[in-house]
């Protein structure tokens, strides 16, 4: 099917010399680049650490599974807990 696409100049020129230094053509340039933004969203495996976005943009997905502001105050208020412990263990002699 043909259709007619309206482009800026300067983007045109640099596609065309892009093309031609690719050795392909501004079709095939057009072609792939129109493919590529429709599939990621087909082709990404249920595991992937991307997602689409609302645009079609690829971005990583968000993690949900990480700790939690309060577990990461606990880790860092109790952090040496058990090295001291140890300590006190070792000077009373129970080494």
């Amino acid at each position: 099917m043909k259709t007619t696409l309206d482009l800026p100049d300067d983007l045109l020129i640099a596609a065309k010399a892009l093309a031609a230094q690719r050795k392909t053509t501004l079709k095939a340039m057009v072609e792939h680049a129109l493919r590529r933004e429709i599939a990621p969203q087909e082709k990404l495996a249920p595991d992937s650490p991307y997602e689409v976005g609302p645009f079609g943009i690829l971005s990583l997905k968000k993690r949900t599974d990480g700790p939690t502001a309060e577990q990461i105050q606990h880790l860092i208020a109790h952090q040496h807990d058990e090295e001291d412990a140890r300590i006190i263990s070792i000077a009373k002699g129970n080494a």
